[in-house]
């Protein structure tokens, strides 16, 4: 796209050669390379910038808080934008990102369906599979995602490999395939082309699928399991379908009776707002849990609440602002009894 205006770019990878890589870090440094576009790969320490003005993180819930300052710190007063679909609560929002300027398009695109979701129960599965079937007979196609590639004994989930054989067998008029990431990246394309192309009509997946897959004639979103996922990850899976003119349809299916799991789904059914169901993982999930790893830089409250205590959030952020303009190394004689609690409370973060 920027080739015609003579704007260079070029791709940066861990499955480039030792040879490439020293050439385009050394075409880097020296200013040649306009645009530099790639994976974690442009985290690394040699590589060098000749002068960064502008870094654009794309799907930044993959990114750590450290990751995010790694690219900043590789040039001088860089004007920053960080991009994700995942919708975090507004409440983690501020505490995660309270340096930024934060911008939230809540409306969908032009010519995206409404997705009817239904949680479903193991009694469910004849007439989910005839529905999967009449689905696929009339032309259209469907992801069946899965937790797990392989059996493990730790979890009681259905691997995509066992759901793989048993779709093979229940929907052998059509033509089934599976993908997950243990998988060479040159097979994972392969299939995910036919399945672009039609010529795969149901695809037996983890979560690889999770973003980056455009399928407008994909209708049919079911999630085997769908206790073991985050709300957040749950509503980017269903962001899969519902991209063409036909109707979609999301089904969850799950296999526990805890009341908790139970609200879960609820919320899914009634909900298509990504940030109503983040705030109510959040609520029911605990943001420990909530990022799987515990992430740096949340901190422990002992009173506040994530959920209802909003403004008072707002107000400490503002707070931390001005004294940081007034006093940025909490040096004056009334910060010390701050000072002295921000030492004690962060003292392993610091020494890092």
């Amino acid at each position: 796209m920027l080739a015609p205006f003579g704007i260079r770019c070029e791709l940066f990878t861990s499955d480039l050669t030792k040879k490439q890589k020293e050439k385009l870090h050394e075409e880097l440094k020296n200013g040649q390379i306009d645009i530099a576009i790639g994976t974690h790969a442009l985290l690394e320490e040699n590589v060098e910038f000749h002068n960064v003005g502008v870094v654009v993180t794309d799907e930044q819930h993959r990114f750590g808080v450290r990751q995010r300052g790694i690219l900043t710190a590789k040039g001088e007063m860089t004007d920053t934008l960080v991009m994700t679909a995942t919708p975090i609560p507004r409440t983690l929002a501020i505490i995660l990102y309270g340096d930024l300027d934060i911008s939230i398009i809540d409306e969908l695109p032009p010519g995206r369906q409404k997705i009817d979701t239904y949680a479903v129960k193991k009694n469910m599965e004849q007439r989910i599979n005839s529905f999967i079937k009449k689905e696929l007979a009339s032309g259209r196609q469907a992801y069946i995602v899965c937790p797990l590639v392989e059996e493990s004994e730790n979890f009681d989930a259905k691997s995509v490999t066992e759901m793989f054989e048993y779709y093979q067998k229940e929907l052998n008029d059509f033509r089934v395939a599976i993908l997950h990431g243990k998988m060479k990246p040159k097979e994972k394309d392969q299939i995910m082309e036919q399945f672009k192309s039609g010529e795969i009509q149901a695809l037996i997946s983890t979560t690889v699928i999770e973003v980056g897959v455009d399928v407008p004639n994909a209708t049919l979103m079911i999630v085997e399991n769908a206790e073991r996922f985050g709300l957040a990850q749950l509503h980017q899976l269903r962001g899969r379908v519902g991209r063409g003119t036909h109707k979609s349809y999301c089904i969850l299916k799950y296999e526990s009776n805890s009341d908790v799991v139970k609200q879960r789904m609820d919320i899914m059914q009634k909900s298509s707002d990504g940030f109503v169901i983040s705030e109510k993982d959040l609520e029911l999930r605990g943001p420990g849990e909530f990022f799987g790893t515990k992430q740096h830089g949340i901190p422990e409250f002992k009173v506040a609440n994530l959920i209802t205590d909003i403004p008072i959030l707002k107000l400490a952020q503002e707070a931390s602002i001005t004294l940081l303009k007034q006093d940025p190394l909490i040096e004056k004689v009334e910060h010390q009894e701050l000072r002295k609690k921000i030492d004690r409370l962060f003292e392993k973060q610091l020494q890092l």
